[in-house]
């Protein structure tokens, strides 16, 4: 089984800064990590592997600093890492980055073979966009399986996978033809400790580092900022609400009754939202 699973690097998030004209986030000098929500992605693609056997591609676009965090993935355990690497894709927004990101997945199909999964988490903590992966399943002519919690059997002999995903009205049991795109949910699995024979492996390991021409990106107007009709307007921080937490006395009867009362009193729309909202279900 073939895996490969996009990773990002991203600026931590606890450091982060908007620039104040050009409303992106400024990135030099911030400490950066791997995108957490993909450290899920990568624990269950490696937990595959061990399970199946196979090979683990990890793949990230990014500035050639992002070798570290491709590095880290290399000591978790992954076979492989390749860097999509190049002027061209600096401003990429999802649109942008999905084809750049297709693009080298199917390079990685004719030079390592094709893979049976594609993984990735389920956002980043910089973009929150939740749309590179969809994006990628669809450029890519993938079955896309969102917010996996779990991933259950595999069937060889049939092509399928089993998983369990997150929906609004509770979990979905599914089960999918392969290949097939898989984003994982948060708090689904916690990342291994790298073995000192990964460590030592990965400070030797050659990442592999390709520019547009070397992915077979035959199209530059798709990507960067010439592919990206996604403008940012503003970028804010929320002010802190103005309105302070209010004490609400039950009174006498019954005390549940008395509180429901009083809290409808203070918010008037609030009980007319809550009974249409209980008639939709």
């Amino acid at each position: 089984m073939h895996i490969v699973v996009c990773i990002k690097q991203v600026p931590d998030s606890a450091q982060i800064r908007v620039h104040p004209v050009t409303n992106t986030i400024m990135r030099q000098g911030v400490p950066t990590i791997i995108n957490p929500y993909d450290l899920f992605a990568l624990e269950e693609a490696l937990r595959l592997r061990d399970r199946l056997g196979g090979e683990v591609t990890v793949l990230t676009m990014g500035p050639p600093s992002a070798e570290d965090s491709l590095r880290k993935a290399l000591v978790f355990g992954a076979n492989r890492a390749v860097l999509l690497t190049d002027r061209f894709f600096a401003g990429s927004d999802t649109l942008a980055t999905t084809f750049a990101l297709a693009t080298a997945i199917t390079k990685i199909s004719e030079t390592y073979g094709k893979p049976d999964i594609v993984f990735t988490g389920k956002q980043t903590i910089d973009g929150d966009t939740a749309q590179v992966g969809p994006g990628i399943a669809k450029r890519l002519g993938l079955l896309q399986l969102t917010y996996v919690s779990k991933v259950g059997d595999y069937d060889a002999a049939n092509g399928t996978i089993d998983v369990e995903r997150r929906s609004e009205g509770g979990t979905q049991m599914l089960r999918s033809k392969m290949p097939v795109l898989i984003t994982m949910l948060e708090g689904t699995n916690e990342i291994r400790r790298g073995t000192m024979a990964d460590t030592l492996r990965a400070a030797r390991a050659e990442v592999v580092k390709w520019n547009a021409k070397d992915a077979g990106v035959e199209d530059l107007s798709k990507c960067g900022l010439k592919g990206s009709p996604t403008i940012v307007k503003r970028v804010f921080a929320p002010g802190p609400r103005a309105e302070k937490a209010a004490f609400v006395e039950a009174g006498e009867g019954n005390p549940a009754d008395a509180l429901i009362d009083e809290i409808f009193k203070r918010q008037p729309t609030l009980e007319a939202e809550m009974t249409a909202l209980a008639r939709g279900f």
